[in-house]
């Protein structure tokens, strides 16, 4: 059966613009995003195999979406009458189908909008990889020989720091202890944090009952928005503090809205509530300016980034750089699975610790696959690594994360768990659907 399904041939594909008004309630809300409309650039491939399709997306926030999904129809034309067996069989390849064109890389190169539309389209490839196969895309990727893991990468501007043969080594090493760890995780889950509490446009009364409501359920890492107003981040520090007490630990999120200099003085206001890290500190391009902001909040504080680095390129320089401690890889941000297995051994290397963005649509259902390859496959290691969990839109996707005690349980359907139900696509299909009529 599995070989019958990894001979299906790509018929052909829907695109669709999903948008939740998720901004009604401030729900994402931080000092630079005020206002977000949680959204998805969705596509999916239909194969010749009655029910087999690969799903993917790329997380946006509302207007915009549109283009995304301009640039996925460039991109998703290319699958076209291709086998899956052939796709599979050298991923690097087939990630360099979409990273590869002459013409659409001028647009970026490998960063920008044709960036997150080669996210959604190589996500949906691994999603029905995955399906062909009868197994989770973290598990796909953990049965893989140190070879075929190499396999799905580009390993093109980042031989300074990791060649394939070391790669294959630093795979090697773990090898022998994988079932071990994979045995672990199935009978304990992935540690996590929320977010869920933190969004700037909340209330402190609604911050106050939701970290409580997340300390009933286990939470320990909390993470509160600030960057808008000094006062009112001193403010809900002192309450969240107040809250989750000296034995929970508290991270900060700037969402990008400091210069260099205003970000190291802000934070030296906020460094008595004991952060564990600022994230996104300053503009996500800007690696010496991260490095100047750790040199200067170091010990007391850590820096973190991830979820707007365009690619593994800037990803080498940040960790050359010595510029973060926390590696924050965003499924959909990159290149899809493929360059996010790259981000993940060069972190190994430089021993910083993986802690992905899962603030988004459907994010944490695909990050918790990431981790789970990180900790099986190339960590071996949780120390400071865990999920960032958020409690929003779960209800519109067929396999949502599963959350006990604050950690999350490894998904065991077959893909990326990124499907949503047919209903949920049509009714909010931006401008179409009905939850847009109502507008």
């Amino acid at each position: 059966m599995v070989k019958q399904l990894l001979e299906s041939t790509i018929t052909s594909y829907e695109i669709r613009d999903i948008r939740f008004p998720t901004s009604q309630h401030l729900d994402g809300s931080d000092a630079m995003n005020k206002d977000p409309d949680y959204s998805a650039a969705y596509v999916i491939f239909y194969t010749d195999s009655k029910g087999l399709e690969g799903h993917g997306l790329t997380f946006t926030c509302g207007r915009g979406t549109e283009v995304v999904c301009s640039a996925i129809e460039q991109l998703a034309c290319k699958f076209v009458n291709k086998s899956l067996n052939e796709l599979v069989k050298d991923m690097r390849a087939t990630h360099q189908i979409c990273t590869g064109d002459s013409q659409l890389r001028w647009i970026g190169p490998e960063k920008g909008v044709i960036h997150l539309a080669t996210g959604a389209v190589i996500n949906a490839i691994w999603d029905l990889w995955a399906k062909a196969v009868n197994k989770p895309v973290w598990k796909l990727v953990a049965d893989m020989t140190p070879e075929e893991f190499v396999q799905c990468i580009d390993f093109r501007y980042i031989t300074d720091v990791l060649t394939p043969e070391q790669a294959i080594e630093m795979l090697r090493e773990k090898e022998a202890t994988k079932v071990q760890r994979e045995e672990e995780m199935l009978k304990d889950g992935y540690p996590s944090y929320t977010t869920s509490a933190g969004w700037l446009g909340y209330s402190d009364d609604k911050v106050r009952r939701l970290i409580r409501e997340a300390k009933e359920q286990g939470f320990t890492h909390f993470k509160q928005k600030v960057g808008s107003n000094k006062e009112s981040d001193i403010r809900r520090a002192s309450i969240i503090r107040e809250e989750i007490g000296d034995e929970g630990v508290l991270m900060m999120d700037a969402n990008q809205v400091w210069d260099v200099t205003e970000a190291i003085d802000w934070m030296k206001d906020l460094l008595k509530f004991k952060p564990l890290f600022i994230e996104e500190p300053t503009s996500p391009d800007d690696i010496l300016g991260h490095a100047t902001i750790r040199k200067a909040l170091y010990p007391q504080c850590a820096v973190a980034t991830g979820e707007h680095i365009q690619n593994r390129i800037v990803f080498k320089q940040l960790f050359q750089a010595n510029a973060i401690d926390y590696c924050q890889i965003d499924s959909c941000r990159v290149a899809g699975v493929n360059e996010v297995l790259a981000i993940i051994l060069m972190a190994n290397k430089f021993k910083v610790p993986i802690i992905p963005h899962a603030g988004g649509t459907f994010l944490v259902e695909m990050v918790q696959h990431l981790s789970l390859i990180d900790y099986i496959c190339v960590s071996g290691s949780l120390d400071r690594r865990m999920l960032e969990y958020v409690d929003h839109l779960h209800e519109h996707c067929k396999t949502p994360v599963q959350l006990k005690n604050s950690k999350v349980t490894p998904p065991l359907v077959a893909g990326y768990s990124v499907e949503m139900y047919r209903q949920s696509i049509e009714d909010y299909t931006f401008p179409t659907g009905k939850i847009h009529q109502k507008k």
